[in-house]
Protein backbone atom coordinates (compact mmCIF):
# COMPACT_ATOMS: atom_id res chain seq x y z
CA UNK A 1 0.00 0.00 0.00
CA UNK A 2 1.62 3.48 -1.05
CA UNK A 3 -0.12 4.94 2.19
CA UNK A 4 0.30 3.02 5.27
CA UNK A 5 -2.78 4.57 6.85
CA UNK A 6 -5.10 2.22 4.76
CA UNK A 7 -3.56 -0.94 6.59
CA UNK A 8 -5.10 0.38 9.87
CA UNK A 9 -8.61 -0.87 8.66
CA UNK A 10 -8.40 -4.17 8.94
CA UNK A 11 -6.66 -3.77 12.41
CA UNK A 12 -10.07 -1.54 13.74
CA UNK A 13 -11.78 -4.27 12.97
CA UNK A 14 -9.70 -6.94 14.58
CA UNK A 15 -10.04 -4.49 17.26
CA UNK A 16 -13.50 -4.59 17.24
CA UNK A 17 -13.53 -8.31 17.53
CA UNK A 18 -10.63 -8.64 19.66
CA UNK A 19 -11.46 -5.80 22.09
CA UNK A 20 -8.88 -5.38 25.24
CA UNK A 21 -7.10 -8.25 23.66
CA UNK A 22 -5.50 -6.28 21.08
CA UNK A 23 -3.82 -3.34 20.79
CA UNK A 24 -4.42 -0.79 17.99
CA UNK A 25 -1.48 1.05 18.90
CA UNK A 26 1.09 -1.81 19.19
CA UNK A 27 -0.74 -2.53 15.63
CA UNK A 28 -0.09 0.93 14.30
CA UNK A 29 3.19 1.01 15.28
CA UNK A 30 3.94 -2.11 13.54
CA UNK A 31 2.30 -0.70 10.22
CA UNK A 32 5.18 2.38 10.17
CA UNK A 33 8.11 -0.08 11.34
CA UNK A 34 6.72 -2.06 8.25
CA UNK A 35 7.69 0.98 6.60
CA UNK A 36 10.59 2.24 7.35
CA UNK A 37 12.75 0.28 4.68
CA UNK A 38 10.47 1.70 1.90
CA UNK A 39 11.02 4.74 2.79
CA UNK A 40 14.67 4.79 2.84
CA UNK A 41 14.59 3.48 -0.27
CA UNK A 42 12.36 5.98 -1.78
CA UNK A 43 14.06 8.99 0.02
CA UNK A 44 18.09 7.45 -1.40
CA UNK A 45 17.17 5.36 -4.36
CA UNK A 46 19.04 2.62 -3.40
CA UNK A 47 17.72 -0.62 -2.24
CA UNK A 48 15.04 -2.81 -3.02
CA UNK A 49 11.33 -0.98 -2.61
CA UNK A 50 9.87 -4.29 -0.79
CA UNK A 51 13.14 -5.75 0.42
CA UNK A 52 13.19 -8.01 3.49
CA UNK A 53 10.76 -6.41 5.57
CA UNK A 54 7.99 -7.23 3.24
CA UNK A 55 8.64 -10.75 3.93
CA UNK A 56 7.04 -13.08 6.55
CA UNK A 57 11.08 -13.69 8.10
CA UNK A 58 11.76 -10.13 8.18
CA UNK A 59 8.09 -9.46 9.61
CA UNK A 60 8.44 -11.80 12.51
CA UNK A 61 11.67 -9.91 13.65
CA UNK A 62 9.84 -6.52 12.83
CA UNK A 63 6.90 -7.63 14.79
CA UNK A 64 9.47 -8.43 18.37
CA UNK A 65 10.73 -5.41 17.55
CA UNK A 66 7.39 -3.37 17.44
CA UNK A 67 5.91 -5.44 20.03
CA UNK A 68 8.67 -4.35 22.61
CA UNK A 69 9.02 -0.86 21.44
CA UNK A 70 5.47 -0.70 21.28
CA UNK A 71 4.45 -1.67 24.55
CA UNK A 72 6.15 1.22 26.07
CA UNK A 73 5.45 4.10 23.25
CA UNK A 74 2.00 2.92 23.55
CA UNK A 75 1.44 3.25 26.95
CA UNK A 76 3.48 6.28 27.31
CA UNK A 77 1.01 7.96 24.34
CA UNK A 78 -2.04 6.68 26.49
CA UNK A 79 -0.42 9.10 29.27
CA UNK A 80 -0.07 11.43 27.06
CA UNK A 81 -3.64 11.59 25.96
CA UNK A 82 -4.75 11.34 29.21
CA UNK A 83 -6.26 7.73 29.14
CA UNK A 84 -3.85 6.32 31.80
CA UNK A 85 -3.32 8.22 34.68
CA UNK A 86 -1.70 7.04 37.54
CA UNK A 87 -4.17 6.94 39.61
CA UNK A 88 -5.70 4.54 36.91
CA UNK A 89 -2.53 3.39 34.97
CA UNK A 90 -3.63 1.73 31.49
CA UNK A 91 -0.88 -1.23 30.87
CA UNK A 92 -0.62 -3.14 27.62
CA UNK A 93 0.00 -6.86 28.90
CA UNK A 94 3.12 -8.18 26.89
CA UNK A 95 1.34 -11.44 25.09
CA UNK A 96 -1.14 -8.76 23.51
CA UNK A 97 1.51 -5.96 22.61
CA UNK A 98 3.13 -9.20 20.70
CA UNK A 99 -0.34 -10.72 19.40
CA UNK A 100 -0.92 -6.86 18.38
CA UNK A 101 2.52 -6.68 16.65
CA UNK A 102 2.68 -9.97 15.35
CA UNK A 103 -1.09 -9.54 13.36
CA UNK A 104 0.78 -5.68 11.89
CA UNK A 105 3.60 -7.17 10.87
CA UNK A 106 1.81 -10.29 8.89
CA UNK A 107 -1.59 -8.48 7.81
CA UNK A 108 1.06 -5.95 6.14
CA UNK A 109 2.69 -8.64 4.31
CA UNK A 110 -0.19 -10.19 3.12
CA UNK A 111 -1.91 -6.63 1.66
CA UNK A 112 1.14 -5.95 0.44
CA UNK A 113 1.67 -8.68 -1.43
CA UNK A 114 -1.80 -8.79 -3.41
CA UNK A 115 -0.48 -4.69 -4.43
CA UNK A 116 3.09 -5.02 -5.07
CA UNK A 117 4.23 -7.50 -7.88
CA UNK A 118 7.77 -6.73 -6.35
CA UNK A 119 6.94 -8.43 -2.41
CA UNK A 120 8.12 -11.80 -2.35
CA UNK A 121 6.71 -12.72 0.84
CA UNK A 122 8.39 -16.30 1.51
CA UNK A 123 12.08 -15.14 0.83
CA UNK A 124 14.37 -17.18 1.06
CA UNK A 125 12.25 -20.02 1.08
CA UNK A 126 10.29 -19.09 -2.58
CA UNK A 127 10.94 -15.41 -4.55
CA UNK A 128 6.99 -16.07 -5.60
CA UNK A 129 4.41 -14.32 -4.92
CA UNK A 130 0.69 -15.87 -5.77
CA UNK A 131 -1.36 -13.49 -4.03
CA UNK A 132 -0.35 -10.51 -6.64
CA UNK A 133 -3.16 -9.17 -8.37
CA UNK A 134 -5.41 -11.67 -6.39
CA UNK A 135 -7.75 -8.42 -6.26
CA UNK A 136 -7.34 -5.32 -7.90
CA UNK A 137 -6.04 -2.00 -6.04
CA UNK A 138 -9.26 -0.58 -6.06
CA UNK A 139 -10.94 -3.64 -4.27
CA UNK A 140 -8.66 -3.72 -1.82
CA UNK A 141 -8.23 -0.06 -1.11
CA UNK A 142 -12.49 -0.54 -0.91
CA UNK A 143 -11.70 -3.69 1.27
CA UNK A 144 -9.55 -1.98 3.87
CA UNK A 145 -11.72 1.10 4.06
CA UNK A 146 -14.89 -0.58 4.63
CA UNK A 147 -13.02 -2.93 7.54
CA UNK A 148 -12.14 0.17 9.32
CA UNK A 149 -16.16 1.26 8.97
CA UNK A 150 -17.08 -1.79 9.81
CA UNK A 151 -14.89 -2.04 12.37
CA UNK A 152 -15.31 1.17 14.47
CA UNK A 153 -19.32 0.97 14.16
CA UNK A 154 -18.87 -3.23 15.58
CA UNK A 155 -16.45 -1.44 17.95
CA UNK A 156 -19.16 1.20 19.21
CA UNK A 157 -22.02 -1.03 18.98
CA UNK A 158 -20.06 -3.84 21.49
CA UNK A 159 -19.36 -0.71 24.22
CA UNK A 160 -23.07 0.07 23.49
CA UNK A 161 -23.92 -3.23 24.49
CA UNK A 162 -21.52 -3.70 27.25
CA UNK A 163 -22.68 -0.44 29.31
CA UNK A 164 -26.29 -1.51 29.20
CA UNK A 165 -25.35 -4.97 30.65
CA UNK A 166 -23.59 -3.15 33.54
CA UNK A 167 -26.13 -2.92 36.80
CA UNK A 168 -27.32 1.07 37.43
Amino acid sequence: MPFTPLHMGPGIFIKALLQCSFSLMVFGWAQIVMDVQPLMVMLTGKGTLHGISHTYAGATLLAVFSAWSGKYLSEYGLRLLGISRSDNPVTIAWWTAFLSAFIGTYSHVLLDSIMHGDVVPWYPFSTANGLYGLLSIEALYRFCLYSAVAGALLYYLILYLMKRRQPG
